[in-house]
């Protein structure tokens, strides 16, 4: 039986530690409107609200791996529509990954949204692990003014 402790336990200590996320305070989302074509990229503090077309987008967190890790960028985001009569209707509320964008992505009949990566503007890009990634062909918020490091077309 003590052999089968020890032995259990050299397993535990030989297994690699899994390293801790790393929060960041911005999540970076992509978004697309189905009518125009077009799709945005946007950013969104954790914990405040932005909207895109109709629906209002609130992450709560997101998260990256270190460097030393393989890539994995997290977010819990919820997604409310602002139906017509002026009330809101949840159509999301989970865990969004950039890795994997069609697995948890926000669709909706008009539009659809999902996370592409997390930012820290005030950590070196070594320590965050994760830039923006996927495929963002405007770099425009619906609500935002245009972007002044952003050449104009």
């Amino acid at each position: 039986m003590k052999r089968l402790a020890t032995l259990m336990l050299l397993g535990a200590l030989a297994a690699p530690a899994a390293a801790d996320p790393v929060s960041n305070p911005i999540a970076v989302f992509a978004g697309l409107d189905k009518i125009t074509g077009s799709i945005t990229a946007f950013e969104i503090d954790v914990g405040q609200t932005k909207r895109f077309g109709t629906l209002n987008i609130h992450p709560f967190v997101c998260h990256t791996q270190p460097v030393t890790e393989e890539p994995k960028t997290t977010a819990f985001v919820q997604v409310d529509d602002n139906l017509l009569d002026g009330t809101l209707k949840r159509i999301f509320s989970g865990w969004m990954l950039a890795e994997s964008p069609g697995l948890n992505a926000v669709e909706h009949p008009v539009y659809d949204v999902w996370l592409t990566g997390c930012r820290n503007p005030n950590a070196p890009p070594s320590e965050t692990g994760a830039e923006p990634q996927g495929n963002v062909l405007d770099n425009q918020s619906t609500d935002a003014p245009p972007d002044p490091d952003v050449p104009a077309d």
